[in-house]
């Protein structure tokens, strides 16, 4: 039996160095003979995760899929090994079974209301009652997961407003969670976050509309949150270019000033928080450091804004770390990132599935 050796310190154990072997592509925490050594030293990180990820959207909508290769290696070489991907326009199949780029979990495409959303990345549900029927068409589209629209942009009324009523949404999400998936939604502003929580929803995307209420439900309930904080920096230019409907570009601006302050309250009530890009379209693939840094900028410890883009989000997720017997996804740094973030933006060797990038 050949293999390959690492020779680091483990992260999120700590401490000593300590060894693992890798074999088919699995870590194996027992010596192999003959292993050939590939790290010796530095701090050994189970493979980054970037919760919020569009591969295979670009700004005009679909990309070709060799693009959308070139944007899953972007993230590779980042470190990210594993993707959810929330939402694309593009069937991104033929990419998982691609040995050499990040593991992607598929949530179908986005759920929207017509003229309710940006025109080419969703699926048009005419009446809010087929909501639970779309539903199902997508989780059977996906690897488990489901993203719906919960608000946008209401141009009769000029601001950001729920797309779904509170009743739709419990069939819809109940109709996913006896299917065995969860359920996601995009959520600029307050008014949709009652029903979505109330309905027993999963996660929620960006979450710029928390409340004191809405933190402490989520919090007692567990529900996610993945907060995209590098893409809610383009709130200001989104509000610049919204001059007709003036309601809706003072609120986006209201959002954006106390965004820092609404994710920093989640995570002081122990809302679970995970890093997410929100890469594709005006996001550029490959940032998930960007976003490790503005989550301990927002209050995580350094320690955690890296577990909540490493071995908090891949639990999450239902992949273990570095572990005997899992998928040997390992980026080795030479400097310990648990003390300067700014270490993980020179990974010393990305392992994918047991190879080496």
């Amino acid at each position: 039996m050949t293999g390959l050796h690492l020779r680091g310190v483990v992260l999120p154990d700590g401490g000593e160095p300590r060894d693992l072997w890798v074999v088919n592509g699995r870590i194996r925490t027992q010596p192999v003979p003959g292993a050939r050594t590939v790290v010796d030293g530095g701090y050994l990180v189970p493979g980054l995760v970037d919760a919020h990820c569009h591969v295979g959207l670009g700004s005009k909508g679909a990309v070709d899929l060799p693009e959308a290769v070139e944007q899953a290696v972007l993230n590779r070489e980042a470190g990210t090994l594993l993707i959810r991907d929330c939402g694309s326009p593009l069937d991104t199949r033929p990419l998982q079974e691609r040995l050499d780029l990040p593991r992607i979990i598929r949530a179908g495409r986005h759920l929207a209301r017509p003229r309710r959303y940006i025109k080419y990345l969703g699926v048009d549900v005419e009446d809010e009652q087929g909501l639970p029927a779309a539903v199902a068409e997508q989780v059977a589209q996906g690897d488990g997961w489901v993203k719906l629209v919960g608000d946008w942009i209401d141009r009769s009324t000029g601001d950001l407003a729920p797309l779904w009523s509170d009743d739709v949404l419990v069939r819809a999400i109940e109709v996913a969670h006896e299917a065995g998936a969860r359920v996601t939604a995009h959520v600029f502003g307050e008014d949709a976050l009652p029903g979505l929580l109330a309905a027993g929803i999963d996660c929620i995307e960006h979450g710029t509309g928390l409340t004191d209420d809405t933190i402490a439900t989520m919090a007692a309930a567990g529900t996610a949150l993945v907060p995209t904080l590098i893409n809610i920096e383009n709130f200001p230019d989104i509000a610049s270019g919204a001059d007709r409907y003036p309601a809706y570009a003072a609120h986006m601006r209201d959002l954006y000033a106390r965004n820092k302050a609404t994710i920093a309250s989640a995570v002081e009530a122990g809302v679970p928080v995970f890093a997410g890009t929100d890469a594709g379209g005006g996001i550029k693939h490959g940032r998930i450091v960007d976003e490790i840094q503005a989550l301990h900028g927002v209050g995580l410890s350094r320690h955690d804004a890296l577990a909540a883009a490493s071995w908090a989000a891949r639990t999450w997720l239902g992949f273990p770390s570095l572990v005997e017997g899992a998928a040997a996804d390992v980026v080795v740094y030479r400097d310990d990132p648990r003390e300067d973030l700014a270490a993980l933006r020179d990974p010393a060797l990305v392992m994918l599935r047991g190879r080496i990038h």
